[in-house]
This record gives structure tokens, sequence and C-alpha cells, in this order.
């Protein structure tokens, strides 16, 4: 048990708490805690009734049955693995601007499932982090969900076009077609999760500061960016 709790601590902290809930709510659900249609996204209920809960819990909450528990796991390892590296990557350090990051692409993943009818966005959400990662990393290949296909192709869709605009706002319109910055960290994100250097914490970032992430995706001479040919997700 330990071992475990070393494991669970040694994860980066926003990973952690997004982690833990992503088990704690299905497992709240299975349970029979709160009747698990409460924890789906209900655009009637939301607006109607003032379910406003369902948006979060939507986010972190998977049906797991025997026909599902194999797809939970993958994204709980999804989820793991990649948000753990953007956290320690190219967001080291600044977690104030990875908390935008996923805020950004939870209201968008919000408004789509509002619209599209959508109950329950974890893949969504989970999908759009993976992209964002993929985007980093372009010379890395991947074998996406270890070779096997589900029929999760909205889920997908929707998560991968979410992290689309995120990282072409954030960084490729501004920076590599030297159009106007859209997204810019709130000032009161960087008073809340100051800004570390060199594993320190205790100082902000002002907002006309580059993030470090923006830093890393516009290497590159003559103000100019090589952002690779890259890879599609779902590509072995």
């Amino acid at each position: 048990m330990s071992d475990i709790g070393d494991w669970f601590r040694s994860i980066p902290f926003i990973t952690r708490c997004w982690f833990a809930a992503s088990i704690a709510v299905p497992l709240i659900g299975k349970l029979g805690l709160v009747d698990f249609r409460h924890l789906m996204l209900d655009s009637e209920l939301v607006f109607y009734r003032f379910h406003l809960w369902r948006p979060v819990t939507a986010t972190l909450y998977f049906p797991v049955t025997p026909n599902t528990g194999f797809l939970y796991l993958v994204n709980l390892y999804f989820l793991y693995h990649y948000s753990t590296r953007l956290e320690t990557g190219a967001f080291d350090g600044r977690p104030a601007d990875y908390i935008f990051m996923l805020f950004f692409n939870w209201i968008c993943i919000i408004i789509t499932g509002l619209l599209m009818n959508m109950r329950l966005l974890m893949i969504p959400l989970i999908m759009s982090v993976l992209y964002v990662w993929a985007q980093f990393n372009k010379d890395m290949v991947v074998s996406f969900w270890f070779g096997t296909r589900f029929k999760v192709f909205v889920n997908e869709l929707t998560g991968n076009l979410v992290g689309h605009l995120y990282f072409f706002l954030m960084f490729k319109y501004p920076m590599d077609l030297g159009g106007r910055s859209f997204l810019t960290t709130p000032e009161f994100l960087y008073r809340l999760f100051p800004t570390r250097r060199g594993g320190v914490s205790g100082f902000g970032v002002p907002p006309t500061r580059r993030p470090a992430a923006q830093e890393q995706a516009g290497q590159g001479g003559g103000g100019r960016h090589n952002w690779g040919q890259g890879f599609r997700l779902g590509d072995d």
C-alpha cells in the first residue's frame, strides 16, 4: 500500500486531482451512493432546473460495466500519462497556464455537449489534452488506443477539435501566423497558482509574459517556427 501511496503522491498536483476525481465520481455512481443519472449532462435540467453540477460531474463520470471497464481503464491511463507529461513538460512550473488550458477546453466541450446532447464528457476532455501533447511532440509516434478501435468517434472528434482550437489560438496563430493573441491566462490564476522557477514557487508571471509552453512551441529561428509534419491521432 505504501508503494501505491508513494506513486499517487508522485503524480503532479493538477493531474493528481483530476485523476482522483475521475475514479471517485464513477465509483460513487457505481455504488449507488448517487443516482448515476444525476451525474450526466442534460441541457434541459441544466438550464431549466439549474442542475449546475452536471457540467462538472459529466466530465468526471463514466459508467463502468463489464462492457465498458476496459475503455474506462484506457482513458484513465491516457489521463494519467499525457496530463502528467504536459504538466511536467510544456507547462512545467506554470500551473496557472495548465489550469487555464484545461478550463478553456472544458468550457468548449461543455458548449459542444449541450448543443449535441452529449451525456458523458470524460473522453473529450482527455482527448483534448492528448491532442495538445501531440502538438508539442510531433516527432513521437504513439499507438492510439493500443491498436484497439472503439465506437467513440464523436468523443474523439470533439476532443481533438477543442484541443486544436486551444493550440491554434494560444500558440500557432499569434506566434507562427503573426496574429493577435486571443487567449491569455488570467492574472488571478497566477496569483492563486504562482509560477515556479527551478522547482521553487513564490512569484507570479505578468500577463504580458509569454508562458513557458509558448516558448517551447515557438522555438525556431527568424521569427518563424518549425511545427513539423506531425501525425494524425489514430495512426499506428
